[in-house]
């Protein structure tokens, strides 16, 4: 029996999102109810497929659940399926992005009669705005959301990723927001109604480098395949033997790697200290290094670079992940049962220790009820009353979590456990502040408090209390103990050995506190023989399979983002501690989270792992074009670097493309009304679509376009969505005041319970801002005992200079 296996949940509609939504509930063993018309989901349909014929993307997104089959013109349709609802604790519904033949029922009078029910709808794009009503694909929803512009070559166009990244991303949020209502109606019993937007989910890709654009002017611009502004290198190499993904983001990093490679004059250049310095040489220093790497293998490197503590990894082929051993272990690579076919595909990235997820399964067939489906009698809760209850209440108000982490990924998890409502404590210290305050150590930067404006650190800590305590001192640890033992939940996305040398490691927290759950969000995970290697966001999606499937079949392994990993593994962070908080709730057990970063990429690649393990033959790669639907590409348009992703997803779709475009006779031609039949020309198909483009202005041709209801998408800059007309409309980007900064912007999350977002209570602490507040109210500190601390270095509001942090050490 899994964790969640007193769920009982309903999934209506066809949208990837809510299908990867409810599938995560599957995953604990909650008991999915797929409803689905005679002829299957649609999805059933979605290319890649296996040699037998079936999807491998909707198999990956749908085992362990069981399959209703419901006739929309059968008489007792709507009788059936409001039994199917009335039964369930969560209603996930996808029927805004494909109804799928679902029959029309009422919402708003369903939670009348059902309180208790949770409930979620999923759109592309909300229902109001300019975009709403938009016909969209996963690519033209990632090029409006920032996410295709700045990859590829300099020259265009920009390169466009297979699909499958908006559904699981959109699965995620969607995922979250189900699961704490589940925490909420535990307390109050009360279900929550809840609205996800799929374009808002994408932005947790591209929000970082949008503010960070918007901070630092129009700089970002698309530098070439498998380079991002602002870190260079932090990209895919070839060796002697395979290829190598690398990213140097520190100064120590860089001056390790020059060291490497025995370039001691452009570890010793000050000119190339800090990263954006060295993207004005990219093709200096990639001359110099380039060779060098050639000589070794990427296995050879690797090992090097663990010594050196270095973020670099071998770039793997489908292939290698299907026959790691470890991965197979610790059941990242799971088997999967289709219909008569059996393969491999991607488990559950949320690595619970205590009550781990299922191991792989089956996809149902339609109508196939699964076996292990729990028969359990629906809770009372159904009938709860409102009165008395807080509707302002945030779900997991009354929440303590205590932050270790830094960077993206951890602090991402924990602001989305803050922004829904939890009181996150950031613990930092003046000797080593979260490093995306700053990496620049120099007494100028310092001293001018420069590490207070960074747009990243200010993005990702919002409604935090921030603290400093020097772990290294008894004192600090003693402090940092007694605010554990008070805790619910800690974060850590550390090294792995970091928090068990300081005395802070499970084995010791859960005799201090036992309903406590600790998660630690390494690359590897925890015993992975791998297990010390440095990662960043870049490093996990290079190292998770997916360059291999972007990109030209015979050019290299195709990175998509400047750190893709770590926007991924924050959402599986936070997933996976709602799991572990649901079952601490229900039983008063903690227990330990070995979040491996780089399993929480690989999602995205499943459909070609179960593809490959089935047939054996690597993945086709199509560039910008697309297995099923055609044309689909990113066509130029009027200006300079101007484009827009065009996609026909159906026969009527193609007739009203060829149309708008003046090839009447196309739409007319009976030989071009199969996607099949339209590859033999897809060349000249695709000239005819630029030849219409390039007289238009990409957000001129998008309105003609989407009036004709034709998928298309302008590729944006990410700091366009900062005058995003669709956003603004919806209140996405929130005013916050914060010292230091003044007024900024802020992205809401992409789910909510009304017609606006939550609002953002407060902006990032200041370093050591809730010192006195947390010391005295929480702990109990004295002023003598807090001004002590202060004199002893264990707290601090000033982040120490590199002259300064070397000074102490000597003391010490």
């Amino acid at each position: 029996m899994g964790v969640l296996s007193h769920l009982r949940v309903a999934e209506i509609g066809s949208s990837a999102a809510t299908s990867y939504c409810a599938r995560l509930f599957a995953d604990f063993g909650a008991d999915v109810q797929k409803v689905e018309p005679p002829a299957g989901d649609p999805l059933r349909r979605s290319a890649p497929l296996t040699p037998g014929g079936q999807s491998s993307w909707f198999a990956f997104l749908n085992f362990n659940k069981s399959s209703i089959v419901i006739d929309a013109a059968d008489p007792d349709a709507i009788t059936q399926l409001a039994a199917l609802i009335k039964d369930c604790d969560i209603l996930v519904d996808g029927r805004d992005v494909d109804c799928a033949g679902c029959p029309s029922i009422d919402i708003a009078a369903i939670r009348q009669r059902r309180p208790g029910l949770i409930y979620l709808e999923a759109s592309w794009f909300g229902r109001a705005g300019p975009y709403a009503g938009f016909a969209a694909t996963d690519s033209t929803v990632r090029a409006l959301a920032g996410l295709v512009k700045l990859v590829g070559p300099i020259e265009g166009p920009p390169l466009l990723a297979p699909d499958f990244q908006t559904g699981i991303l959109a699965g995620l949020w969607g995922f979250i927001a189900a699961a704490c209502s589940a925490v909420a109606r535990m307390q109050c019993g009360l279900g929550r109604s809840w609205s996800l937007s799929i374009f808002e989910s994408s932005i947790a890709l591209s929000e970082y480098v949008m503010f960070e654009g918007g901070a630092c002017g129009d700089v970002m611009h698309r530098i070439g395949i498998n380079r991002f502004w602002p870190t260079f290198p932090a990209g895919i190499y070839e060796t002697k033997k395979g290829w190598l993904g690398v990213t140097t983001g520190t100064p120590a990093q860089w001056r390790a790697f020059c060291d490497m490679l025995g370039l001691s004059e452009l570890r010793d250049d000050p000119a190339l200290v800090l990263s954006p310095d060295r993207l004005h040489q990219m093709e200096q220093i990639e001359r110099q290094f380039r060779p060098r790497l050639k000589t070794r293998t990427a296995q050879d490197w690797f090992a090097e670079g663990l010594k050196r503590k270095i973020p670099i990894v071998p770039v793997p082929e489908i292939s290698d992940l299907l026959n790691d051993k470890e991965k197979k272990q610790r059941g990242a690579i799971a088997h999967v049962l289709l219909g008569e076919e059996e393969g491999l595909t991607v488990g559950s990235t949320q690595r619970l220790t205590l009550t781990p997820p299922l191991r792989g399964g089956k996809v149902p067939a339609p109508g196939e009820q699964q076996a292990f489906a729990n028969t359990k009698e629906l809770s009372d809760i159904a009938s709860a009353s409102l009165g008395g209850i807080d509707a302002g209440r945030q779900p997991l108000q009354g929440v303590r979590v205590i932050d270790f982490s830094m960077g993206w990924a951890g602090p991402l998890c924990t602001r989305t456990l803050a922004d829904l409502g939890a009181d996150v404590i950031k613990i930092e210290a003046v000797q080593y502040p979260d490093w995306w305050r700053g990496v620049d150590r120099r007494a100028a930067y310092v001293d001018g408090q420069f590490y207070e404006t960074t747009p990243g650190f200010c993005i990702m800590n919002r409604n935090k209390r921030g603290i400093t305590l020097d772990l290294t001192r008894p004192r600090g640890l003693a402090l940092a103990k007694q605010l554990l033992a008070g805790a619910d939940i800690v974060v850590d996305n550390y090294s792995v050995d970091v928090l068990p040398k300081l005395g802070l490691g499970y084995d010791v927290l859960r005799t201090v506190n036992p309903r406590l759950v600790m998660m630690s969000m390494s690359a590897f995970g925890t015993n992975s023989v791998y297990r010390d290697c440095r990662a960043y966001g870049s490093t996990l999606e290079q190292a998770s399979g997916l360059p291999s499937v972007i990109g030209a079949a015979d050019g290299p392994p195709v990175m998509s983002h400047v750190a893709f990993g770590d926007a991924v593994g924050g959402l599986n962070g936070c997933a996976a501690i709602l799991v572990a908080f649901i079952h601490a709730r229900n039983s008063g057990q903690g227990q330990f989270i070995d979040l491996a970063q780089i399993e929480c990429m690989m999602p995205f690649a499943a459909p070609w792992i179960i593809v490959q393990s089935i047939g054996g033959a690597p993945p086709t790669r199509y560039g910008n074009r697309h297995p099923q639907f055609v044309p689909h590409s990113c066509f130029r348009c009027a200006g300079e670097d101007n484009w827009i992703v065009v996609v026909a997803t159906d026969e009527d779709m193609w007739q009203r493309l060829a149309i708008l475009i003046g090839r009447p006779d196309w739409a007319t031609d009976a030989s071009l009304k199969s996607a099949k039949a339209r590859r033999g020309i897809e060349d000249a198909i695709e000239k005819g679509i630029e030849a219409w483009t390039l007289t238009r202005d990409a957000d001129q041709a998008m309105s003609e376009l989407q009036a004709a209801k034709i998928a298309a998408g302008v590729a944006r800059l990410p700091i366009d969505l900062l005058k995003d007309p669709h956003l603004r409309s919806r209140a996405f980007l929130q005013e916050v005041e914060r010292a230091f900064v003044g007024w900024h912007p802020q992205p809401s999350m992409p789910i909510r319970e009304g017609v606006r977002p939550y609002a953002i209570r407060t902006a990032a602490p200041t370093l050591g801002q809730h010192n006195r507040m947390i010391l005295s109210r929480l702990l109990g500190q004295s002023d003598a005992e807090i001004a002590e601390l202060a004199a002893e270095g264990i707290i601090g509001t000033a982040m120490l200079s590199e002259g300064e942090l070397a000074r102490t050490k000597k003391e010490s």
